[in-house]
C-alpha cells in the first residue's frame, strides 16, 4: 500500500526533501512534526524508505458501509493506528501506549506535538503528554520534522488537493537520555517538548504562538461566530431603520394627502361663497 500510494504522490507532487540522512536506516525513532494539513501523514511516509506509523482517530476505522471499509483499509495501508478519542485522558494514554509498542518493534513512530492541525499556518505550543512521555518511556531519539506548504495543497475542509510542490525538512536527532526516569516530572515533560518545538520552528520558519492550537481554533470559531452575529444584528438594524423610514414616509404622505384634501374643501367653500 505504501508503494501504491507513495509512488503516485511523489510523481504528482514532486516533494522536495532536506535531511534524509538524519533518518536512521534501522532501529526506533520518533518523528515529531508540525501539522499543517491532513496530507502530512501521507507526504512524509512517501519520501522515506522506512514505514512510519501515525495515530489516527478511531472513527476512520469504524465507519460502516463500503466507503467506511475502504477508508479503514487506506489508513491501515499507510501505517496509521486507530485511537479512541472519546475521552481526552483515555486518548492520551492510548496514544502513548501505541507509540511505545511501535518503538519497541524497532520502527518509526510519527507524532504531531501540537495535537491538531494549525488553524492558520503558524506553529503552536506542543502538548507534553504524548511526545515527551513516549520519548522518555522508550528512550528513542526524537527527530524534528517540518512540513512546508502542505496547508496550501489541502487546506482544512478542501477535498481535492492543489498540485504544487510541498517541502519536508528533517532535523538532526535529539537525545533526551539526560531526562531518563523523570517521565512523571511535568517540568521535564514541558522542557523536552519546548526543545523539540524550537527545533521544528527553526526548520519550518513558522511564526511561533505560545498557546495550544485547540485554544486558537476555539478563539477563531468564537470570533467567526461573533462576526456572524454582528452581521446579523447589523442587517436587522438596517431592516428596522428601513421599516421606520418607510413608516415615516407613509405618515408624511398621509399627512400631505389630508392637508391637500382640507385645502380642497376650503377652496370649494370659498367658491360657493
Amino acid at each position: 500500500m505504501k508503494v501504491a500510494i507513495g509512488g503516485p504522490l511523489k510523481v504528482a507532487f514532486r516533494p522536495w526533501v532536506e535531511g534524509l540522512e538524519n533518518i536512521p536506516a534501522e532501529g526506533p525513532a520518533i518523528l515529531a512534526s508540525n501539522h499543517l494539513s491532513f496530507s502530512d501523514s501521507f507526504f512524509l511516509p512517501a519520501v522515506l524508505d522506512r514505514k512510519v506509523t501515525f495515530i489516527a482517530k478511531a472513527e476512520y476505522f469504524t465507519t460502516p458501509g463500503v466507503k467506511g471499509r475502504l477508508t479503514a483499509a487506506f489508513f491501515k495501508g499507510v501505517g496509521q493506528l486507530p485511537v479512541d478519542r472519546s475521552g481526552a485522558r483515555g486518548a492520551g494514554e492510548a496514544a502513548v501506549r501505541s507509540g511505545i509498542e511501535v518503538l519497541e518493534r524497532g520502527e518509526l513512530f510519527g507524532i504531531y506535538p501540537e495535537g491538531t492541525r494549525s488553524p492558520d499556518g503558524r506553529l503552536y505550543r506542543g502538548k507534553p503528554g504524548g511526545l515527551a512521555r513516549v520519548a522518555l518511556a522508550s528512550g528513542a531519539p526524537v527527530i524534528p520534522v517540518a512540513m512546508i506548504d502542505t496547508e496550501k495543497i489541502q487546506p482544512p475542509g478542501q477535498v481535492m488537493p492543489k498540485l504544487m510542490r510541498p517541502g519536508i525538512r528533517i532535523g538532526e536527532p535529539l537525545d533526551f537520555s539526560r531526562y531518563q526516569g523523570m517521565e512523571h516530572d511535568r517540568f521535564v515533560l514541558r522542557a523536552l517538548t519546548d526543545e523539540v518545538m524550537y527545533e521544528i520552528m527553526k526548520l519550518s520558519g513558522q511564526e511561533y504562538v505560545d498557546m495550544y492550537a485547540t485554544a486558537a481554533k476555539r478563539q477563531i470559531a468564537d470570533a467567526a461566530k461573533a462576526e456572524k452575529e454582528a452581521e446579523k444584528a447589523a442587517k436587522a438594524a438596517l431592516a428596522q431603520a428601513a421599516k421606520e423610514q418607510a413608516a415615516k414616509e407613509k405618515a408624511a404622505q398621509e399627512k400631505a394627502a389630508r392637508h391637500s384634501a382640507a385645502q380642497a374643501d376650503t377652496d370649494a367653500d370659498s367658491s360657493e361663497s
